[in-house]
């Protein structure tokens, strides 16, 4: 046992001192959910039609109606043109009355939206027709800066200590989320997207690394549940403020409570002395107030390791992939739950509501069915949901729709969260954190392209869903490829063709969530 370790089990695993750190742990869960999916809506859409005030100059006494009857052409279910009107022409009104426009043209001031009752991002920022798409890229910009952050803020984190850099990200993600309540045009909106580096998962890992490991399990599975949590509460605050900007200040002001995480990091190991034992006071505990340069060196050695060591570098590929299509499917799913006929709101509580027994579950499927069968398993549920999508006519059987998309949720959460035990135990001691890290970096590039697929559905509905399904049935069935591991001591270098892991204690298993990084 390390030297953490033992100092840990004599002061007490769980004392009063690691139950507060692993509360504060909890709201940037409940902050993550929030930021990751309040803009599906605040972009929700609405009906519109170009605005055709020119013709008030020669018509000021016209109702709504004869307005957009002689300046809007119709589609072919009778209903105006939402991206197209007739172009402006220099005519008087009885000429225009008599014989009508023909010519038309793309929306060239404005659009109007005459049934919005609060703006929205949608609305203020005319995010409709050739416009559209940018709700999409404004999305995988968010994940960019998601992607940014995890490699900006944890290579931060190990020069100059968690907690400097925690709180400087704390710091950050109030201004910034509070600040885009102000902003007055979209690209303003784009750069406070990508500005979301997001260090908040350092104190994930300082919360963990103080508590003991025979209750790390509940801590990991407390931070997973709470990211649920917020995609429900995310419902309830979305339904309740529709007023985007007032929902981007109620989502993120809370955020400023996390600086009582100060006042607790000054306490320092006093505070954990005095909860629990002086033996907390022994400096091994300061490591995650500064952690030397030299690891980087170490990450970077381990790196040559993972990519000169052939099998390594198989675990690599593979796992790479299953993270890959894991990533696509889960955001996919996710940022798709306004084209699934029924009500977004429930639909988004649903999807919530489902990845809790899911990420809870798959601790216990993993134990039954063994690893490769229950990740693999779950990957080919998901790939067949969307795939089964594809079939369904747009706008028919809404309910049929909604359910399986739900069901894809929840097997694509519970693959989630078995990827983090299972890509643990593939990899040998001395890589494991290398290898973890550069599957977790391209499950973050799989994020940033998520919601770029989506925009594949102007030139057909089902092209999206026939992407992310065929792609996570493929990654399903790699992984049948892997070694069981199960059962099997962990590896400890890269000798022998079999650099499996691992335990068959589901606490244990639980445990090797928190390789994240």
């Amino acid at each position: 046992m390390s030297g953490i370790g033992e100092n840990l089990k004599a002061a007490g695993e769980f004392g009063p001192f690691q139950r507060r750190l692993v509360l504060f742990s909890l709201p940037p869960c409940l902050s993550l959910a929030f930021h990751q999916f309040c803009q599906l809506f605040m972009v929700v859409d609405v009906p519109h039609y170009c605005n055709t005030d020119w013709i008030r100059a020669v018509g000021p006494n016209l109702t709504e109606e004869e307005q957009l009857n002689l300046t809007l052409p119709r589609d072919a279910d009778g209903e105006y043109e939402q991206c197209s009107m007739y172009s402006p022409v220099d005519w008087d009104l009885d000429s225009i009355m008599a014989y009508g426009l023909n010519a038309t043209e793309k929306c060239s001031n404005g659009w109007v939206y005459p049934t919005a009752q609060q703006p929205s991002l949608l609305t203020e920022f005319d995010l409709v027709c050739d416009r559209k798409n940018l709700n999409d890229i404004s999305q995988s910009v968010y994940m960019l800066g998601m992607f940014l952050g995890a490699m900006i803020f944890g290579l931060l984190s190990d020069r100059f200590g968690r907690r400097p850099v925690l709180l400087i990200s704390i710091l950050l993600e109030g201004l910034f989320g509070v600040a885009i309540a102000l902003v007055p045009h979209f690209y303003v909106y784009l750069i406070r997207e990508i500005s979301h580096i997001d260090g908040f998962e350092s104190l994930f890992f300082t919360a963990t690394e103080w508590v003991g490991v025979s209750y790390r399990p509940q801590a990991v599975l407390l931070s997973h549940c709470c990211f649920a949590a917020g995609q429900m509460i995310l419902a309830g605050l979305s339904y309740g403020i529709p007023n985007w900007r007032l929902l981007q200040i109620v989502g993120s002001a809370p955020i400023f409570i996390l600086f009582l995480f100060i006042w607790l990091s000054k306490m320092q190991c006093s505070v954990c002395e005095s909860f629990n034992s002086p033996c907390c006071g022994s400096p091994a505990l300061l490591v995650w107030f500064h952690v030397p340069w030299d690891m980087v060196k170490m990450l970077s050695e381990e790196v040559n390791i993972v990519f000169t060591h052939s099998c390594s570098l198989h675990l690599v590929l593979l796992c790479s992939v299953f993270r890959f299509v894991n990533s696509l499917v889960y955001y996919g799913l996710s940022l798709n739950v306004t084209n699934f006929g029924l009500d977004i709101y429930l639909t988004q509580l649903a999807f919530g509501a489902v990845e809790i027994p899911g990420r809870v579950g798959c601790i216990f499927m993993l134990q039954w069915f063994g690893r490769k069968k229950s990740q693999g398993g779950f990957l080919l549920l998901s790939g067949l949901v969307c795939l089964i999508l594809t079939v369904i006519p747009e706008g028919e059987q809404p309910v049929v729709i909604t359910v399986l998309a739900t069901i894809g949720k929840f097997t694509a959460s519970a693959s989630f969260s078995s990827a983090y035990v299972y890509t643990a135990e593939l990899f040998p001691t001395i890589i494991r954190q290398s290898g973890v890290s550069l599957c977790s970096m391209v499950a973050r590039v799989a994020g940033i392209i998520a919601p770029l697929i989506l925009l594949l559905e102007q030139y057909h509905q089902a092209i999206p869903m026939a992407i992310y399904g065929g792609t996570t049935v493929l990654g399903g069935l790699l992984c049948f490829l892997l070694p069981e591991t199960r059962g099997v001591e962990l590896a400890d270098g890269t000798e022998g063709d079999q650099p499996t892991a691992v335990v068959s204690d589901w606490q244990t298993s639980c445990c090797l969530l928190l390789v994240r990084r």
